[in-house]
């Protein structure tokens, strides 16, 4: 009997044994489930319809957007985070697709003395200042010695705060170009590493960039304004160039931006496939109509223009940059003013690194005077410049998109100046600024 007794015994232990396991591992996936953070707040601007809602709460676990309700103040449950802005609006975290984050303003021969490393230390300054502004993701369009790639990976390590990051490393250029080194003479033979000349030459350089981790190829499509001895309305890789980049751009799936003020520049960019011009200062009628057929995105970078005219003196801008922006800032309102009306895709950029981090948020206003409305403006730095980028999980506050949110004290609808100065920002579940 004790025999049989014991077997019974045997038995039932190993049949209650999973039961016991499955209820211990239960209760520790339950210890192990990320921290839930809940944000009540008074408003929720919906940028894709624009609708202001009333009353919010956001549940967020770990980095992501779990749930979006009518507000639920009460007791929290042990361990959750309770976050209440009762006078604030949400918005998504900002999107800027144009900066320099490794440069500060600094032009001319004086840029000869600043080292990659500094760069990249630079980088991470900027980083940190951009994130407080509210700029939870960035495009950095031209870096050089790959210092965009390393802080980038420097932030997804947690090294270092700092927002989402696209980068290009080196922009691509002609020898001679708006992105070579033009600020040496030929003794030192001196030229950037973004260099290349010809089809053979481009399709090298792309595929190098993405070798030393380029998430986006930048190409310098015409001359520039801060660059030595081109002119901005001229055209620089030739249609089949271009033509060569993008295909082994987009073959090995990465997006293309074409820094492009000339009308030449700015048509064959849209033809040759890219997925964004940058500056687009003298498009016309032509190029208008080339990026509404492709679907090209426009990314205008027009506060610099206020901020140089205010500051070139002061910072002692070299008269061989100041010269031609004295010339184009206003060239570029009227004509981006065209393409706005005619209902070309706009995507917000600042070129930021032109004018000190942290100011991006003054493009907005630009934007609303030369006609859009404050949400049209708020819409090209989140659903647009998230398209842009081909990021899902940005751009809006809904569940399953990462928990990247900004709050302002007031309607950014109807002053989108407070957005320059955010009360608040979380990315990814981490709030980075509260006041």
């Amino acid at each position: 009997m004790n025999i049989r007794k014991t077997i019974k015994t045997t038995l039932f232990a190993a049949a209650l044994l999973p039961c016991i396991l499955c209820a211990q591992a239960a209760r520790h996936g339950d210890e192990d489930q990320p921290i839930r953070t809940v944000i009540h707040a008074g408003h929720m601007l919906d940028v894709k319809t624009g609708r202001m809602m009333d009353n919010v709460t956001v549940v967020i676990q770990g980095d992501k957007i779990l749930s979006i309700g009518p507000l639920a103040v009460g007791n929290p449950p042990a361990g959750m985070k309770e976050i209440n802005l009762p006078n604030a609006t949400l918005l998504p975290g900002l999107i800027d697709a144009h900066t320099h984050i490794t440069y500060d303003p600094n032009f001319g021969y004086q840029e000869l003395g600043v080292s990659i490393p500094k760069e990249a230390l630079i980088g991470a300054k900027n980083a940190r200042v951009t994130l407080e502004a509210g700029f939870t993701t960035i495009r950095n369009v031209g870096a050089r010695g790959y210092a965009d790639v390393a802080l980038r990976d420097a932030i997804n390590e947690g090294l270092v705060p700092g927002p989402r990051m696209l980068v290009s490393g080196p922009a691509l250029s002609i020898a001679g170009g708006h992105c070579d080194q033009n600020l040496l003479p030929f003794e030192w033979h001196a030229q950037a590493e973004g260099t290349a000349d010809g089809i053979e030459a481009v399709q090298h350089k792309v595929r190098e960039t993405i070798k030393y981790g380029a998430d986006v190829i930048k190409v310098c499509a015409t001359g520039g304004v801060l660059s030595k001895g081109d002119d901005p309305r001229a055209s620089q890789y030739t249609l089949e160039e271009m033509k060569a980049i993008v295909a082994d751009a987009h073959r090995l799936g990465r997006k293309v931006a074409a820094h492009a003020h000339g009308s030449q520049g700015i048509a064959w960019a849209a033809e040759a496939g890219v997925d964004s011009v940058e500056h687009g200062s003298y498009i016309d009628d032509a190029g208008i109509q080339a990026m509404k057929t492709h679907g090209t995105y426009l990314v205008p970078t027009l506060y610099l223009g206020d901020w140089m005219a205010e500051n070139a003196a002061k910072i002692g801008l070299p008269e061989m940059y100041a010269g031609k922006m004295r010339t184009i800032i206003p060239i570029a309102r009227q004509n981006i003013k065209k393409a706005f009306d005619a209902g070309v895709k706009i995507a917000f950029g600042t070129d930021a690194a032109v004018y000190p981090h942290g100011l991006n948020a003054h493009e907005f206003a630009v934007y609303v005077k030369l006609g859009m409305t404050p949400v049209q403006a708020i819409q090209t730095a989140t659903v647009n410049a998230a398209d842009l980028l081909g990021w899902k999980q940005i751009g809006s506050i809904e569940p399953g998109n990462y928990a990247d949110i900004v709050a302002v004290n007031g309607d950014p609808t109807k002053d989108v100046t407070l957005l320059e100065n955010p009360a608040f920002v979380m990315k990814g579940g981490v709030v980075y600024k509260q006041k």
